[in-house]
């Protein structure tokens, strides 16, 4: 005898029940229309890519982490991310593509790293870029955060701030200090929200750097005030370096260009702590937080690249990008309890017709599907409460209850599933009810 499996799905891996599966669609398409809205263009690459590909750029934690096996001659691996299926993708289909190149992609992708809550080996990323072909204008740089306001007031939000910064201020600060390689100061700056300030500076002197230096450095990633406040102390440092002016003279065309857009002030603040991928970013850089609840970290994040597809091409190719991890996202919001406002039913209507109504019951859910209403029509030979119970199950708002003198007089007992109650209309009643439904 066949010993029986229990089914289980592998750690790290996301399944949701249906009425889940509804508001992470929803989220998803919400996601999707605000990136066409802004002209981005759909690509979809495969999955799978050749294994050379994916570590062109080296092995090290990326090798550790992909899934890789061999078919044939050929060595395969599952993406780990949307970027460099893109930096392939815009090599490969150079001479086709008109640029700036503004592309989206929302898909899975995969990574072997151990599996803990809210963090998985499965999970969608939601990507756009904007790539230049030799050189992008950093007004593609002020647009991003538009998008990324626009996004997330649609998802529901509006209490959230956009921090920016730009790297070439990072760079060109610490080179005034006389640090040649900032590395790994902005890595452990970067763990200031974590161990906070003393902790910090602890960890900077014991990289070498004396006291003195890690004062200016813990006045800098502590300057704050308004935007424009923010600015001026920035102006008003001493930093003698072509790099850190050209950074903050960009970082400043970012914002203009945002408010211009009609971005809120409220949703931008220019963030001195804010570095993102130390070996890629080499521009503006952003990080998007929900103000309410800055323990989930990053919602958004990306930034500016000098050069994406160096690996693959010889054309120099700058562009600039977010990413929203909406596995992740979906997760920490409804572990807070932050998804009540999206709809967990998959229908509007339940029609319940008798055995001898069966057949108008069906012409009924074709008048109804016809007219764009979501509905089912319950054809199981149960008995009437069971048939209640159902609908309630699925939670549809509204149930059609459809007897032989329904039939016989042209109207319909449209039954309010929350309340209980039950009206008797015409057609075209129902249809308008269950129309204002569906608006909802």
């Amino acid at each position: 005898m066949n010993k029986i499996v229990k089914p289980s799905t592998l750690p790290g891996f996301m399944e949701l029940l249906p009425p889940d599966q509804l508001v992470f669609n929803q989220m998803k398409d919400i996601i999707r229309k605000n990136y066409e809205k802004k002209g981005f263009l759909a690509i979809d690459t495969p999955v799978l890519e050749k294994e050379e590909i994916l570590l062109a750029k080296g092995g090290g934690e990326t090798e550790k982490q992909i899934y890789a096996f061999k078919k044939g001659n050929t060595d395969i691996a599952m993406r780990f991310d949307l970027t460099v299926p893109l930096a392939r993708y815009v090599a490969e289909h150079y001479s086709d593509l008109t640029f700036p190149f503004r592309r989206y992609h929302i898909g899975k992708v995969y990574r072997g790293e151990r599996a803990q809550k809210g963090r998985f080996r499965e999970f969608y990323q939601c990507d756009i870029d904007i790539i230049g072909n030799g050189k992008l204008s950093i007004v593609n740089d002020g647009e991003i955060p538009s998008i990324i306001e626009s996004t997330f007031v649609d998802l529901g939000f509006d209490a959230f701030t956009i921090h920016i910064n730009n790297r070439k201020i990072l760079n060109g600060f610490y080179r005034s200090l006389g640090i040649s390689d900032s590395t790994d100061v902005l890595r452990t700056v970067d763990k200031l929200d974590k161990i906070g300030l003393e902790k910090v500076e602890e960890e900077l002197l014991k990289l070498g750097l004396d006291e003195e230096k890690v004062e200016k450095i813990a006045d800098f990633i502590a300057i704050d005030g308004t935007t424009e406040e923010i600015f001026d102390k920035l102006e008003a440092l001493s930093v003698d370096d072509d790099t850190y002016r050209e950074g903050v003279s960009e970082l400043k065309e970012v914002f203009d260009v945002a408010l211009a857009l009609g971005v809120k002030p409220e949703h931008l603040i220019p963030d001195m702590r804010i570095a993102r991928g130390l070996d890629y970013y080499t521009g503006t850089v952003y990080e998007t937080i929900l103000d309410d609840y800055p323990e989930i970290g990053s919602v958004c994040s990306g930034g500016r690249y000098d050069d994406l597809a160096s690996h693959y091409i010889k054309q120099k190719l700058p562009g600039v990008g977010i990413s929203i991890g909406l596995s992740r996202l979906y997760y920490q919001l409804n572990e807070a309890g932050l998804l009540n406002n999206y709809s967990h039913r998959g229908t509007d209507c339940l029609i319940i017709p008798f055995e001898d109504t069966k057949k108008e019951g069906l012409k009924l859910l074709k008048t109804l599907r016809d007219a764009d209403i979501p509905c089912l029509l319950y054809g199981e030979d149960n008995k009437i409460g069971k048939k209640f119970k159902y609908a309630d199950q699925i939670g549809v708002p509204y149930a059609i209850v459809l007897g032989r003198s329904e039939v016989e007089k042209g109207t319909f007992n449209l039954r309010d599933m929350k309340t209980g109650d039950e009206r008797e209309m015409t057609l075209d009643e129902v249809i308008s009810v269950l129309k204002g439904v569906s608006k909802k």
